[in-house]
């Protein structure tokens, strides 16, 4: 990881029922956000909530959404990266994803590097127990975890209710994360917004960005933003109040290695951590990630 500079950016969507018009009103929208947030900050990674494209609850069924929306990469994800390599920075942005079949929509994050081009995608594998499809929602969970090499740092990805579940993160951890991203739009409160992301991050000495949604979807449901940044010892470096707006911090990686405690498994760079913990979790990993077996929500 090196030093570098990362912001948070919280979005209203547009009112009113989810068309093509209305997902294209918020992608321009939430571009037009990251363009002014790069202009006031100059921050190398901008980060955007949870289903920014369409809001957390499209108010329509599964079949309907995945009419809605694209694969990933594809046209929905396009506009995103030509604005990441216009301005050279990596871009991460929660959006629901076509599945291959009509009605299977996943949860996704992306992250897009400097030239435009698509350096992971996660598919959210905790999805709240209103969204599951399993339980009459709109999206089927994931199993798969990523953890990318950029030059910023080794970046893993989460999406809100992903961030109740300290085993993930953990997993991220364990595979070199760095940097933990957390698009959202949480909607139980603040305090455990905020618990949350600080636990992630103490729990794997880890920083946690989180842009949480604000304003109202097009179900009608209410978001109250306070996106924020999170020392590898928890600490809140910057946080957001619930107007649409963003909040940005330094990241230094020697303030991860100056905030080892004694009595902590996670030496300087990760490499002791995995030679030592890789083989007793590697038999585990695809039971934590495998959604049939480990109980996650469906």
């Amino acid at each position: 990881m090196r030093e570098f500079r990362a912001a948070a950016v919280q979005v209203a969507p547009v009112p009113g029922p989810l068309t093509p018009d209305s997902i294209a009103a918020n992608t321009l929208h939430a571009l037009d956000r990251v363009r002014e947030c790069y202009t006031a900050t100059h921050a190398d990674l901008i980060v955007l909530p949870e289903s920014v494209t369409t809001g957390f609850s499209p108010g329509c069924s599964g079949a309907q959404l995945w009419d809605l929306i694209s694969e990933v990469p594809g046209a929905q994800l396009d506009p995103y990266a030509e604005v990441a390599a216009e301005l050279g920075i990596h871009l991460c942005l929660g959006l629901y994803r076509r599945g291959p079949q009509r009605g299977t929509v996943f949860n996704a994050a992306a992250l897009i590097g400097p030239g435009g081009d698509l350096l992971g995608r996660y598919d959210k594998t905790h999805p709240f127990y209103a969204e599951a499809a399993a339980g009459g929602g709109w999206v089927t969970p994931g199993d798969q975890v990523s953890v990318m090499d950029t030059e910023l740092g080794r970046i893993g990805m989460i999406i809100c209710f992903d961030g109740d579940y300290p085993e993930l993160s953990r997993i991220l951890a364990v595979r070199g994360a760095e940097i933990i991203l957390r698009p959202a739009a949480l909607l139980r409160s603040a305090d455990i917004w905020e618990l949350t992301s600080r636990a992630r991050a103490y729990d794997n000495h880890v920083y946690v960005i989180g842009a949480n949604a604000t304003g109202t979807n097009a179900a009608g449901v209410h978001y109250f933003g306070n996106s924020h940044i999170v020392t590898p010892i928890g600490h809140i470096l910057a946080k957001a109040a619930s107007h649409e707006g963003w909040v940005w911090a330094d990241l230094d990686p020697r303030l991860a290695l100056a905030s080892l405690t004694p009595g902590s498994n996670i030496p300087q760079g990760f490499d002791h951590l995995r030679d030592r913990n890789l083989e007793l979790i590697r038999g585990h990993i695809s039971e934590l990630t495998a959604p049939a077996e480990t109980g996650f929500p469906h």
